[in-house]
This record gives structure tokens, sequence and C-alpha cells, in this order.
């Protein structure tokens, strides 16, 4: 089909930098173009001074705390800041339009809906506007497209991830979706699990830069599948029922939200405390296995402990000449900045001093290491480069000199590569909008060879957006003739657990696996977090988060 013609829905030119990126890659992309902007007219309604004061008092706190959050715990890029949507829609067409106001909905009048229907609009997205009933939900041919920034399964209302946040969740969710006259409960195009962040402001900043590249890759998908394949696939995916049995979720008022920070400080205050006489450091745990397959009892895995000044994290095996390496992230307290570190480890627990392979001006760390054409390559974890980097075994295991580049200005974490099918398969998490998070989305790409920078884009990209399951954890692995991707869980906290999925279906055109297995940290008191799992030969072995005593 040719370019996806879309309508925006605004409330004013002034608008959030997030939706501003939005329209600014709808601008530039090759498969659809803004052709109607409907600003709705605002209009100031009558209230009295005693209503107007209730209001200030009843929302004072929850709106002092934002404003003083935003100010105080900045995030860059901000994703709110304000920006001129006027820069982006010269020579665009642009409507006013009246609404009849109800308690909480818009109803566009049906005379301007009539006029909004003669633009032949495919799109309406959403970006104002309170919620929309009545004829403008059929106003345009693929009906209106509104994000929700909130899982509707667990939370519908509002503010979005006020909740979620205060309440020490484990993830936030969001969707995008064609809105219907029952609210939350349209056709879902997209749905996505985030991460919850250390602070409010902060996690709503890297939850509204991920969202906001979810309605360009939905009109991509329309474009390049054309209308019919988009509708049956849409069918197919919300023909379930879903219901909702939880509160409709509202602002806190006043004294609500005076309770909640009564709690929240008590949480920081008692977290303090631990943190001076506890810290936190990673180690690593291994066991040999003598039948095949990994070690699946992670109770009997035994330790190996770093030295104090350090952490060990990011394992991965080699076995070679009859010798197992682990290649690891060595992480220096006193410089702030992990290396490529190698040590070797026999099946009686010996294991040598750590040596240091690659070190660089940045931050190194999930050092994938892997058999190509009769020689070992590497692919170091080096987002804070720009570039997916590859290096070559000059005398293996400890020396290595740089090959190229995979990738360059990119923001990608934790590279894996698999060989199959004659095809070289990269998986890597991807940040594709400044100020978004590492954790969320697992994208997937493909070439003939490994010495390419020519990767094809999975089209089901990202494969993954789920913070429970999409960062890499380890080298992909057979089982019993089935292949397993090891990912982490960063819902709780960063690198919390380990997911084991088996790879349902890999191919050019499609991409599916579904979680078999979790490897938690519960099976001692001390361990609070393991994020890698890689096994090779005899040889299993993770990495785990160990508090103690300073």
């Amino acid at each position: 089909m040719g370019k996806v013609r879309i309508g925006l829905l605004v409330d004013s030119f002034q608008i959030p930098f997030w939706s501003y990126r939005l329209i600014e890659n709808l601008n530039s992309s090759d498969f659809a173009e803004v052709v109607l902007v409907v600003k709705k007219k605002m209009t100031v309604p009558q209230r009295s001074f005693k209503e107007k004061v209730n209001d200030k008092l009843r929302y004072f706190l929850y709106e002092y705390y934002k404003r003083w959050e935003h100010k105080k715990c900045a995030a860059s890029p901000d994703a709110f800041a304000a920006r001129d949507l006027k820069e982006l829609i010269s020579g665009c067409p642009l409507m006013e339009v009246e609404c009849i106001e109800k308690k909480f909905s818009d109803f566009v009048k049906e005379e301007d809906v009539a006029r909004i229907a003669e633009y032949k609009v495919d799109v309406l997205i959403r970006l104002g506007f309170r919620i929309l009933r009545g004829g403008i939900l059929r106003a345009a041919k693929m009906g209106v497209w509104s994000y929700h920034h909130g899982d509707n399964f667990v939370k519908r209302g509002g503010p979005s991830g006020f909740w979620e946040f205060f309440n020490k969740e484990k993830e936030i969710g969001s969707i995008l979706q064609i809105l219907t006259e029952d609210l939350d409960s349209g056709d879902v195009l997209y749905r996505s699990w985030s991460t919850v962040y250390p602070t409010h402001n902060g996690t709503l900043n890297g939850f509204y830069w991920k969202t906001s590249r979810f309605i360009p890759r939905k009109l991509k998908e329309l474009h390049d599948q054309g209308e019919e394949r988009f509708l049956e696939k849409l069918k197919s995916e919300n023909g379930h029922l879903s219901f909702y049995s939880n509160r409709l979720y509202t602002l806190p008022d006043s004294y609500t939200f005076f309770k909640i920070l009564v709690g929240e400080f008590w949480h920081r205050l008692r977290y303090k405390i631990w943190s001076l006489f506890n810290h936190e450091q990673w180690i690593l745990l291994y066991s040999f296995n003598n039948k095949p397959g990994p070690s699946t009892s992670i109770f009997r895995y035994k330790r190996l402990i770093p030295p104090a000044d350090k952490f060990w994290a990011d394992p991965c095996v080699i076995f070679d000449s009859g010798k197992y390496f682990v290649f690891l992230e060595e992480f220096l307290y006193a410089e702030n900045k992990g290396h490529i570190s190698v040590l070797e480890i026999d099946p009686k627990g010996n294991y040598s001093e750590s040596k240091a392979v690659l070190k660089k001006s940045y931050h190194l760390s999930y050092p994938f290491v892997f058999p190509y054409e009769g020689n070992y390559y590497m692919i170091p974890e080096s987002e804070r480069s720009g570039n997916i980097e590859l290096y070559k075994a000059k005398n293996f295991p400890y020396e290595w000199e740089f090959k190229m580049y995979l990738m360059e200005d990119v923001t990608a974490v934790d590279t894996t590569v698999l060989l199959k099918d004659d095809k070289v398969w990269m998986f890597t998490n991807i940040v594709e909008m400044e100020g978004g998070p590492f954790h969320d989305e697992l994208f997937l790409f493909s070439a003939d060879t490994l010495f390419t920078q020519e990767w094809k884009s999975h089209p089901c990209n990202p494969i993954v957006s789920d913070v429970k399951s999409a960062r890499s954890a380890g080298k992909l692995f057979y089982h019993n003739n089935k292949l397993y991707r090891p990912s982490q869980d960063c819902s709780v906290r960063y690198g919390y657990a380990t997911v084991i999925n088996e790879v349902v279906t890999l191919s050019e055109s499609e991409y599916k696996e579904r979680k078999v297995s979790v490897i938690a940290p519960n099976w001692a008191q001390d361990i609070v977090a393991t994020h890698t799992f890689t096994f090779e030969k005899d040889l299993s072995m993770i990495d785990a988060l160990m508090q103690k005593r300073k």
C-alpha cells in the first residue's frame, strides 16, 4: 500500500518531547505521512473560587512532589520537555474542533467529524483530548490509535506509573490500542512491559521514550503487510476474552499521598542504614556434571568469590585443548569500570588468578566468546563506545586484536551470536530512542557471514519487548535437540533472575519463544540476584549477587 495517511489529535501546539520525536520519526519515514492536524478548541470550565481551592488542596501534595522530583531527579533527555509542534507541521492542514464535554469524556461535534472524514485519514493518533467517544472513533479507516501507559490487565486509570512505582511493583506495562466506546477494551496493537527505576520521574522518562516507538513500528507493519493481512493478525491476537476486576485507579489525594510518602521515606531510610554495614558483590558459581547437559540443581553449585576490591560477572565458558577457560567481566571498584578477564578452572575446582585480556578507556562487560571458521572471536558489551565491536583471538585465550565494528552508532548491550542454518544470527538489546531503557527490548539480525555490517533486521523486531525476559543472559544452547535462549528478568532489579526460554520458531520471517524455567535467587539467604547462565561440555556456571558485611 502507499504511505499510511495520519491525522494527529492534539490539545496544544506545545507537546512533550517524546511526542515530538514520534512525529519527527513519522515525517522522516517512507511508510507514513501526516496529512491533518486536529486541535481541540480549549474552553475554561466555569468553577467557583471554593471549588478551585478545594481541588488545589485535595491534590496539593501529589502536584508538589511531581514538580519537585522532576527538578531534583531530572532525566536527560527529558521526555516531557515542551516542544513546538508547528516546527513539524509546516504546510499540513490544521483543523480546530469543538467538543461536547461530559464528566471525563470528549465528544467531537458531528459536523467536525464529517470534516475530518473528508481527508480520508487511515489512522488518527491521539496525543491530546480526554476520553474520546462518539463519531470521532470512526472518522479514520483504521480508527483512533491511543496509548495507555499502564498494563490494562491489572491497572486502568492513572496517573501513569504512579501506583506501580510507589507500590514497589516489579514492572510497568503499556499498550497501544484502537479506541472503542468501552474504555481500555479496544483491540491491542502493541503490548510491552518496562523497568521500574529508583525514581518515579526516571521510571516515566524511560517508559515514555520506549513507548514512542510503538506507533512507528505498527504503522510500518501496516504499510508492509497491507490492510487485510494486518487486520487478520490483529483479530487473531485479540480473539480472547479479557476481564478486568481491579479498581479504577485515580489521582492520590493529599492524605493518601502523605501516607505513601511516609512509607517511601521509611523504605529509603532502612536501606541507608543497611548499606552502612553491608554491601553487595557479584560472584561466580560453578558445577561440573558427569552426564550430558547443564547442571540443574543450583544449590549444589560451588562459589568462586573474587577479592574484595572487585567483582566478577557475565561468565562465558570455553573448552579448548582439554582446558576450561572462563571469560568474565572484572569490575574494579577503585576504577569504577569493567574490563574483560579470563581464568582457568579444572574439574576439582582449582582455578587460576584472573588475567586481564581486553581493556579500554570505556567500560567493557559480557564477553561473548565463540568459535567461527577455525578461530575464536569475542563480542564484548561496549555500549559506551557506541558500537558493537568484534575481536579476534591472536593468541587464545590471552591476546585479542580488534577485527571490525559489526554495527556503528548504536546503543546496544549484551550482543549474542548463534550459528544456525548457514546463517549468523545476532541477538542484541538496543535502545532505539535516547533515554529509553536497556533491559526491555531484544532485536534480532541475520547475515550470511560474521564479517559484515550489512545485517538484515528481523521483521518481528523487537522480537521481545518485556523487561522480564528481553535482555540476553548467555549463549544459546541445545539440549535434547531443543534450542534455548537464556535471558534476564530485570523486573525486580537489574539482573534479578535468569530465564530459560525455548526457541520455538527461528526463521527470517518468524520468531517465537516460550519461558520454560527460571533460575531465581532463592537457594541461599545471602544471594539476591543472578543474571547469566553458561555451560560447555561438563561445566555449568552462573553469576550471583551476594550480600555480605563490610
